[in-house]
């Protein structure tokens, strides 16, 4: 999924016409994969409800209350979420009221829910946990959208200063960092850190 249209790119450019769309599309392309790469997450949204399966070790932190929360991968909404926990061969249902979802008020902020807690039990005592959920985010961050933007700009750029030099009467030679400091200021609040 990209987080921003062609139409959007080609009006920050200033380009009318349709002879650039597929170098402009590569641009967008690229940006996009980019910044889920630094993220090391994506910020689309699924369309349906899919099943994904985490083992329990090692993903468990201490909350704040002394209970144990399960990191799983982005949900966009609580909606449809099914949690059982078990093993391969058998799974018990969590029933709605035996979980919480975390951080609190999350998806009301516009951000995903990152992990779930189990109330009245830990997640330690179960070797893997299934879950149903629509996946990503509610909707992608305005940041991101602009991160893609100044990005796909600046890389579609890049095919008049193919070896990382760019220069004016002005300011003479440049040398291009990898990323713009300004994709990298907006993308770094939603980067995720490692846990082992």
């Amino acid at each position: 999924m990209a987080y921003i249209e062609l139409a959007t790119l080609k009006n920050a450019l200033g380009v009318t016409d349709t002879d650039r769309d597929a170098l402009l599309e590569q641009a967008i392309s690229a940006a996009t994969s980019g910044i889920d790469e630094r993220c090391g997450r994506t910020f689309g949204r699924d369309i349906a409800a899919s099943t994904r399966t985490f083992r329990t070790r090692g993903r468990t932190i201490r909350d704040d209350h002394g209970g144990e929360l399960l990191l799983v991968d982005d949900i966009a909404t609580d909606e449809g979420l099914v949690i059982e926990v078990g093993d391969r061969a058998i799974w018990t249902p969590v029933h709605e009221t035996r979980f919480e979802t975390e951080p609190e008020n999350a998806l009301v902020l516009g951000r995903p829910v990152t992990s779930l807690a189990l109330l009245y039990s830990w997640w330690s005592l179960y070797r893997r946990a299934r879950i149903t959920a629509v996946w990503g985010w509610p909707e992608v961050p305005a940041g991101i959208k602009q991160a893609a933007l100044l990005q796909a700009s600046r890389l579609y750029r890049r095919k008049d200063s193919p070896e990382g030099v760019a220069g004016s009467a002005e300011w003479g030679l440049v040398r291009m960092p990898n990323l713009d400091p300004d994709v990298r200021a907006l993308v770094e609040p939603f980067r995720l850190t490692g846990f082992g």
